[in-house]
C-alpha cells in the first residue's frame, strides 16, 4: 500500500517574491500568472510567509512583508497527500509550500491538486481496504472486518483480537487514498471500544 505523497501532486515551477517586493509588484504577479496566492522567500528560499489574494484586500503596506501571512503553513514533498490535505482543512488555507528536509522552498500544492486524492469511488476505496489492508497488510480475511464507505467517509465494524490490531487497523484505513476519515465501529474480546484514530479525536493535534 503506497498513498499519494505530495511530491506527486505539487507544482514544482513556484512564482514567489521576497519580503521586500513592493505591494504593487505582488497584485501584478498573481494577476499576470492567474494565482491566488504565492510563498514569500528569503534570499536561501526558505519559506517566511505567505500573501494571497484576500491579504491583499485587507491590508495595505509597501511590501510583502508588511501583508503575507506567517508563520506559512508548510509540508514536507514525502508526507502523504491526505494528511497535507486534512492539514490544510484544520488551518483553512487554499495552498500549502513544500519545503525539503532543510525546509528550503521545492514547489507548491493547492486545494484543487489535493482534491484529486479523495476523487476515488466509494466502491474502489472499500475494495482497496478489504485486499490491502485487511488482506495485504493484516493478513486478515477480507470479510474479517465490515467495511462501510459512503463519500470517502469509511466505517469499520466488526470484533477484533486486540486494541492494538484495531488501532492499526483504523491507521491504515485513514491513509488510503480517497479516504476523507474513519468511524470507529470496532470492540474485543473484553467489549471494550478501540481508541478513535487521530482524526476522529476533539482537540489536539491530529498528529498526537
Amino acid at each position: 500500500m503506497r498513498p499519494m505523497k505530495v511530491g506527486g501532486l505539487m507544482t514544482d515551477d513556484v512564482v514567489t517574491v521576497l519580503p521586500a517586493t513592493p505591494f504593487k509588484d505582488v497584485a501584478k504577479l498573481l494577476a499576470e500568472h492567474d494565482i491566488s496566492g504565492l510563498p514569500v522567500v528569503d534570499a536561501d528560499d526558505h519559506v517566511v510567509g505567505v500573501v494571497s489574494e484576500s491579504d491583499l484586500l485587507a491590508r495595505r503596506a509597501p511590501t510583502a512583508r508588511g501583508v503575507m501571512s506567517a508563520p506559512a503553513v508548510t509540508v514536507y514533498a514525502q508526507e502523504a497527500a491526505a494528511d497535507a490535505a486534512r492539514l490544510m482543512a484544520r488551518r483553512g488555507v487554499e495552498r500549502l509550500p513544500v519545503v525539503d528536509e532543510e525546509e528550503r522552498l521545492v514547489g507548491i500544492v493547492t486545494r484543487r491538486d489535493l482534491l484529486r486524492v479523495f476523487l476515488r469511488p466509494d466502491p474502489e476505496i472499500r475494495r482497496r481496504i478489504r485486499e490491502e489492508v485487511l488482506g495485504d497488510a493484516m493478513g486478515l480475511p477480507e470479510d474479517a472486518v465490515d467495511v462501510h464507505v459512503l463519500d470517502g467517509v469509511v466505517t469499520l465494524a466488526g470484533r477484533v483480537r486486540s486494541r492494538d490490531r484495531a488501532g492499526t487497523l483504523l491507521r491504515l484505513a485513514e491513509r488510503m487514498e480517497g479516504v476523507v476519515t474513519v468511524v470507529d465501529r470496532l470492540s474485543f474480546p473484553d467489549g471494550a471500544l478501540s481508541p478513535a484514530p487521530p482524526s476522529m479525536r476533539t482537540g489536539g493535534d491530529p498528529s498526537a
